[in-house]
């Protein structure tokens, strides 16, 4: 079983001097979801997500050697300018990686990152944004250690993103990807995602995620804040229990191609993550009325058509509309015809299941 003190080094081979490295990574959205958190970005439950394809962060890293060794040295820009607000999280994911990465106070960085989608908008701009960095950070360790295999750089890639953002470990590589432990998937770990490893039928291969925008604002409570919240929650064990069932359903469900036992499982898991922040202390409501109002009209829609469409949702107002390929032309008709007025200035993104991170 790999272990955390595995990532540690014990030297390297090469010296690089400055440099730059470009990475893409997608933002995902969990089917089984994660919430509720240990220490050290350890998941209360397994979790199991489709990777996407067009919500993404774009992120350029350039680096120098630099003589003062002494502390964490970096710039950061969003969409080309300085965005300090960002810098405490940066640092502190710095902070959190050093015993991993050791070369990390012997460079300045410059990090200049964008996203394909609005930022803080239950999009998960965390997870893309992490990863995004993360994989760049494994580029350069490459390049101080050219022998690294490629399994060990996207495990310990993933590994990295976590401690930044938990779900951002499932962001690196794989359509399907598990993060924690579950007796029944083979090498999955609570240290780092891993690509689903059994059987995916064809009903599952190019699934469609259109997300529609019904508040693009910032959100009312951060996940960090969220997850904490399912400390002493008097729900948290059953739901963690039955996390652990629905991944155990999924298994079959994934094999079999059983779309309406599929979306079954999909949509209680969405109700159920908002039900535990109602009923948390404090408690909140992050859906908005047209997230309501959406959700009752996909449920007429898939009664009257038997079109087999479902919705999820992220800690956000924002609805992840997913769908077979087959049935595409139909449930975009029925969007544009029916929901985009819930949406905010009738924005939506179309995406897709995608592969992973890639180098630009």
């Amino acid at each position: 079983m790999v272990s955390a003190n595995d990532f540690i080094p014990t030297h390297y081979s090469h010296s690089i001097e400055n440099g730059n490295f470009s990475w893409s990574s997608p933002s995902n959205i969990a089917l089984v979801k994660y919430w509720g958190k240990k220490e050290s970005q350890i998941p209360a439950n397994p979790s199991v997500s489709f990777t996407l394809n067009n919500c993404k962060t774009i992120t350029k890293l350039a680096f120098a050697k630099k003589i003062n060794t002494g502390n964490f040295s970096f710039n950061l820009l969003f969409e080309g300018k300085p965005k300090e607000d960002f810098k405490p999280k940066i640092q502190k994911f710095l902070e959190r990686i050093e015993i991993y990465l050791p070369f990390l106070k012997d460079y300045h960085f410059t990090i200049n990152t964008e996203n394909t989608f609005p930022h803080s908008s239950g999009i998960a701009s965390s997870a893309s944004g992490m990863a995004a960095l993360a994989m760049n950070l494994m580029s350069l360790e490459k390049a101080l250690n050219p022998e690294m295999t490629e399994d060990y750089f996207y495990q310990k890639a993933s590994f990295l993103a976590r401690l930044g953002s938990g779900s951002a470990c499932r962001s690196i590589k794989g359509k399907v990807v598990v993060w924690g432990n579950h007796k029944n998937i083979q090498g999955s770990s609570e240290l780092f995602g891993v690509e689903f490893p059994n059987a995916i039928h064809e009903n599952f291969k190019n699934f469609q995620d259109t997300i529609l925008l019904v508040d693009k604002g910032t959100k009312q409570v951060s996940s960090s804040l969220g997850h904490n919240l399912m400390n002493g929650h008097p729900f948290a064990e059953r739901r963690f229990e039955q996390a652990h069932e629905n991944l155990d359903k999924l298994i079959s469900i994934f094999e079999s191609g059983n779309l309406e036992e599929f979306i079954t499982i999909v949509e209680s898991e969405a109700l159920t993550l908002h039900a535990m922040m109602m009923t948390s202390i404090p408690y909140f409501i992050l859906m908005k009325p047209n997230t309501l109002e959406i959700i009752n009209a996909i449920w007429k829609f898939r009664n009257e058509t038997k079109i087999p469409v479902c919705f999820t949702l992220d800690a956000g107002a924002n609805v992840h509309v997913l769908y077979p390929q087959n049935v595409k032309v139909n449930v975009l008709q029925f969007i544009k015809d029916e929901l985009v007025g819930y949406c905010q200035n009738g924005q939506y993104i179309c995406d897709e299941i995608g592969m992973g991170s890639i180098d630009n």
